[in-house]
């Protein structure tokens, strides 16, 4: 099948088509298709599928270069990723953050409803394996809503439960031992600022990253409190972070309840939460699976054979 797309007139074709056509090099070796470029038309050819697939990231990727002026390499990977998960772009609820990417867009399906979860209800639980983007899109929200003067504060923290290794024997005085536990949600936050900034707001206590033990006490108004690794919560430290929600303030609880650190025998707390408050307004519960994997390919393959390994074990 022969298709053509007819750019717009102010489209620059050569940050369209990437240095040395590498971005029409992309499509061709992903879809099978030959592009061919006259002017402001492209004619793809190809199986129809394929070639109707090509025009549409060809499309999107265009959109993006005149919404933004400029196109990288990275937003061509996400825009493909996108279409081959069957995500349109969400031009109508962006997530806008401090960093140069400027908006945040879901991969997938699963996180596209997700997205739409946390923007909709205020307390907002969200389970799935590694590299599903659960941490980083509640993150995200949350900024989006601090630049946006939506809220006044951000508080993210994590339960300091071992996995397999002791916390006691850690170097340091008790900041340095919890730290590195804390270390995934500074990585989220230094995505969508730049580092100088993310510490100014943390100096001025606008945004807190901290244990889930020092949240005991407090109430929270006009913030967005994110609970990450909420698996390794005991059923009595969920209910002590749950009632921390304030007047105008949103709640994140992040997940993996196939992977949890508690020792034998204690139930798990965010599991416990999502069965007991099932069915109550502006709760959401959304569940990612590997479909919605967005780091490096081999994480999916990864987790689909320990999956498969363990459905085998007697």
């Amino acid at each position: 099948m022969e298709l053509k797309l007819q750019l717009k007139a102010d489209t620059p074709r050569l940050e369209l088509f990437g240095p040395s056509d590498k971005y029409l090099r992309k499509l061709r070796d992903d879809l099978g298709v030959r592009i061919v470029s006259r002017d402001s038309e492209v004619l793809v050819i190809g199986k129809e599928t394929s070639a109707a697939a090509a025009v549409d990231i060809l499309e999107r990727m265009e959109n993006r270069l005149l919404d933004r002026g400029e196109l990288t390499e990275s937003d061509v990977n996400e825009i493909v990723v996108q279409k081959k998960n069957l995500v349109e772009p969400l031009e109508s609820e962006p997530i806008i953050v401090y960093s140069h990417k400027g908006v945040i867009e879901p991969y997938t399906q699963g996180q596209l409803r997700y997205i739409r979860a946390l923007k909709k209800n205020d307390l907002t639980f969200c389970s799935g394996p590694a590299g599903t983007g659960k941490t980083y899109l509640a993150v995200a929200v949350a900024v989006s809503m601090l630049k946006r003067n939506q809220i006044r504060k951000i508080v993210l923290a994590r339960p300091a439960v071992e996995a397999g290794e002791k916390l006691g024997f850690l170097p340091g005085d008790m900041q340095a031992k919890v730290n590195p536990y804390l270390r995934p949600l500074f990585d989220s936050l230094e995505d969508m600022m730049d580092f100088s900034q993310m510490r100014k707001f943390m100096e001025m206590d606008i945004i807190e990253v901290i244990p889930l033990a020092f949240m005991r006490g407090r109430t929270l108004n006009e913030a967005v409190v994110i609970c990450d690794e909420a698996q390794n919560t005991s059923s009595t430290q969920m209910l002590m972070f749950l009632t921390r929600l304030g007047r105008g303030s949103k709640m994140i609880i992040t997940g993996d309840t196939t992977q949890v650190d508690l020792q034998k025998g204690q139930k798990c707390g965010m599991t416990d939460a999502i069965e007991t408050l099932k069915g109550i307004k502006g709760i959401a519960s959304v569940q990612l699976d590997d479909a919605d994997i967005v780091r490096h390919k081999l994480v999916q393959n990864i987790v689909l054979a320990y999956e498969k390994r363990k459905s085998v074990r007697p």
